[in-house]
Parts: C-alpha cells; structure tokens; sequence
C-alpha cells in the first residue's frame, strides 16, 4: 500500500511539473536595452550607423552656455556646459515600428526622428513600450518625437475640442507589470533666424529652430497608453514642464505621476491643442521650483472624459490645478484639482463642486465631504497651498452635505452663476460700458484688473469697485452679467447635478 502510495505520489509531481505556468505575455517589438555600459537592439551592440532604424551618438540638442543675445532667449540658469551635453547618449530612431525600451540611462534621451516628410506620412507612426525603463537627461527632454505624422487638424478655424487622435504618429505604452522612471531638463529657444532693431541691439523677430519646455515631449499629437491590465506606472520628474505636445494629447491608460517645476502638462499650440484625459490614474503635483505652473496647462481645450485626475498648481503663483484657454469640459472620471486661481468650466456632463476659501489653505491638511448620513464621500489631501478647491466625480450625487478640515466644519455660501463665460473679458478687450456712456479711447482691462480711468473723468456711479469677482480673473471670456451671489454662509452644501460653486469657505463659526 505504501508502495502504491509513493507511486501516486511521484505521478502527481511529475504531472505537476508538467503543467504550464502562466508568463507574462512576450512584447512584441524591437528590443533597446538601455545600460550605461552597452545598448543592445535585439540582443546586438547598438551601432553609430545613422542608416539605420537605431543607431546612437552624442549630439543632444540643448542650450549652449556662453552665447550673446542672438543665439536665443535662454537666460544663464537655462544654459549648459558642452562638456555636460557630451556626456549625454542619445538613442535615435529613424524607421517606424514599436520600440520595447528596458534599462537605465543615466544620462541620455530617446530620440524619435522619421524624417521632415512624416509629417504626411500616415505609415510614419513609432510606439515606444515603456518596459522598466529609467532614463535621465539633465540638459534637454529625455524622452523626444520631432518627426512622426501628425494625424490632426492645426488650423485654428477648423479645430474643437473632440478631436480623434488614434492614428497619431508618436505613441507611447506604459508596460503592465513595470515602473518606468523619466527625469529630464527642457531646451530654451535657439533662434533659426532673426531680425535686430536699427541699433543691431536687441532681436526684435525671431524664428525657432528649438524650443522644448517637458521632460517628456512630443512636436506632434501624442497618445499615452497603458497595458492590458493598466498597471504599469510612469513616473515624470521634471526641471520645467512635465508632459508636453506641441499639439494634441490624449491619455488612454496608466498610471501616470508627474513632478514639475512649471506646468505638470503642457499642449501649447494656442486656440488648437486639446488635452484629453479618456483613462487611467493621473497625479501632478507642481513643487514651484520656477515659481509658477498649473497642474495641466492647455493653450486650447481640456476634456475629462475618464479616468482618476489629481491636479495640484503651484503654491506661491496664481496659477490653477486645471487651466485651459478654450474652455474644461468634465464629462465623467474623478477630479481633484488645488490651486490658486479658478479657470473657467465651460461644460461637460460630470457633476463638479468648486471650493473658493476665504483664506489660503496650507498644504497636506484633510478635508472630507460627507452626506447627509455623516459618511465621509470624499477625502482630499492637496499637498500644495491653495485658495481653489475643484472635486468632480460620479459620488457627488444631488443631496446635503457637510465640509470639513480635519475635525473642524466649515462653511460656503453658494453662488449662482449665470454663465461663468460671461464673467469678464479677457485681457485686452473692451469693458462693456454702462448705458447712455461713450467709451474713452483705448479702454482697455489688464487681465484680471480694474479699468483705469483716463485722466479727469471719475467713474460713473456704482461702478467705483467694479472689478471681476473673486477667482474670475483669468481666463472667463464674454460681457459682464449674470450672476447673484447669495452672502449667507451655511454649513449646508447643497449638491445639485450639474455646476456648483461655493464661496467665502471658512471655520464655520458657532
């Protein structure tokens, strides 16, 4: 029977080490193994070949120390030695396809260049598969498209804000399973060509030949994907700006931790570009190292249409956790965003809740919003000061709530905007005048600023203190109207679908 027993026993080892163990799924692509010893592609010595899809060299591109006043507009704490750019290797490709990085750089950049025609070229499209890769660059973007297709509309009078950037050229996936780290600089602007005053003293205009502001950068439309299971993690530090597109940007996917010293990202094409957030888990936090940033910075539209956001400005700048030009639409996902400055909603479909307080808040101070069951909904832990506390996402459900700092309770006044666009207009356009009043010549409002009066006239009467509302100073756009503020703080917050805005946050007292 032992005997037998032992048989059994020895069958059911051997059957064991016989079954397939699951694997990580093999990712397909050419391999670069990055080392600051050897880079491999594919398992072979990387060559200095410039004919072929990968080759290496050091010829970064950044901002040479010691130039005069034509060479660009970097002041002396944006230029850099040659001897610290030659340190730098950076690993170019040249041909299309999907590119599996994995290794650390310590000081280098990926360079992605198909040529000046990819630009047309829908075959023109790279994916670069972030697979435990770390890489740091310290005078220039460590991660960089220049050439790819850009699959989207640039003109400004043909562009929305519902754009369809699937076929963009330069395209990025955060591996499952993997934590890829980027650190990187940015590149002031080298002039390509200029025009001088008659004193040949001062550049009067210019054109760029380079000028790239993120650690990681694209000069086209840029996805960021995440895997299958969604998550791998992306971690961005950055001297200036974190993610940037010259164009438009769209994260589908990951998980994605951003630290800048200036904007967290940045789409910087004005009137055009649009950030769209359609998944995953985004946290960016500016640590004001430049003294200024917004969390996310769209010189068009933002579009929130999923996914976790947490976006923190900088603390010592007027700067907003979420800003946009063209309007933020929030259209589901979550929301956390702290700054110091309220940029303008213009819509979407997710309820949201704005937070204006009285006083500057410090920084890693919890705040809790809780139903009318006294069950805690939401919690918030900004570590950025800030006066602007923006919260959207499917828990804030129509009801009464209550806010609070830590044990103590607070209390708003709500306000009812009639139109948030039809606040003030922006800089440099004209006031609207009260009725039976001719507008003195060049009237204008500095952005976020009462008008001045031309020297001799007073101001009509009650408009003595006519300035924009308290957070409505950057940004709001249309004629002056339609609003009521409601002056009774309460210790209610009362949720309804849709837009809600509360002000004078404080201490409630007892």
């Amino acid at each position: 029977m032992k005997k037998t027993l032992a048989i059994i026993l020895v069958l059911v080892i051997l059957f064991a080490g016989c079954q397939k163990t699951e694997k990580t799924p093999e990712i397909e692509g050419t391999k670069i193994n990055l080392s600051d010893n050897e880079i491999t592609v594919d398992g072979k010595l990387v060559t200095n070949d410039s004919t072929q899809a990968v080759y290496k060299a050091n010829d970064i591109v950044f901002y040479l120390a010691g130039q005069d006043f034509k060479y660009g507009e970097g002041e002396k704490a944006d230029e850099h030695e040659q001897s610290e750019a030659d340190a730098h290797t950076v690993v170019h490709i040249t041909k299309p396809g999907t590119y599996v990085l994995n290794g650390e750089l310590s000081k280098g950049q990926i360079a992605v260049d198909l040529g000046e025609d990819a630009e047309e070229n829908p075959e023109a499209v790279v994916t670069l598969v972030l697979n435990n890769v770390d890489i740091t660059c310290t005078v220039a973007p460590a991660v960089i498209f220049y050439n790819v297709y850009e699959c989207c509309e640039s003109d400004e009078e043909k562009t929305t804000k519902d754009v369809d950037t699937s076929k963009a050229g330069a395209n990025v996936v955060v591996a499952d399973g993997t934590e890829n780290n980027i650190n990187g600089s940015y590149v002031a602007k080298i002039y390509k060509s200029y025009e001088l005053n008659e004193e040949g003293t001062e550049v009067v205009d210019s054109k760029k030949l380079h000028k790239y502001d993120g650690a990681f950068y694209s000069k086209k439309t840029m996805n960021v994907n995440g895997g299958e299971k969604g998550d791998g993690v992306l971690n961005i530090k950055a001297e200036n700006e974190g993610l940037d597109s010259e164009l438009h940007l769209t994260i589908n996917g990951g998980n994605i931790n951003i630290t800048s010293g200036n904007d967290g990202i940045n789409t910087n094409e004005d009137n055009v570009s649009v950030t769209t957030v359609n998944g995953g888990n985004l946290n960016i936090f500016v640590d004001g190292s430049t003294g200024e940033g917004d969390g996310i910075d769209s010189n068009g539209w933002l579009v929130i249409n999923g996914g976790s956001v947490t976006a923190q400005a900088c603390a010592t700048s007027g700067d907003a956790g979420i800003d946009s030009d063209k309007g933020i639409y929030i259209n589901g996902g979550s929301v956390i965003a702290s700054g110091n400055m309220l940029d303008h909603i213009a819509g979407g479909e997710q309820t949201y809740a704005v937070f204006s307080f009285s006083n500057r808040q410090v920084g890693d101070s919890t705040y809790y919003l809780k139903n009318a069951d006294n069950k805690t909904v939401g919690e918030y832990r900004p570590t950025n000061d800030f006066t602007y506390l923006l919260i959207a996402g499917d828990y804030l459900a129509e009801g009464d709530y209550t806010f609070w700092q830590g044990d103590t309770q607070l209390s708003g006044a709500k306000s009812e905007m009639g139109n948030m666009g039809e606040m003030t207009p922006p800089n440099g356009e004209e006031m609207p005048m009260p009725e039976g009043m001719e507008r003195p010549e060049n009237m204008t409002r500095p952005q976020g600023e009462r008008p001045e009066m031309p020297e001799g006239m007073t101001p009509p009467e009650g408009m003595e203190n006519m300035t924009p509302p308290d957070g409505f100073n950057k940004g709001d756009k249309g004629q002056m109207g339609g609003m009521q503020m409601d002056v009774n703080t309460s210790t209610t917050f009362k949720i309804t679908k849709g837009t809600n805005q509360f002000s004078r946050v404080a201490p409630a007292t007892v």
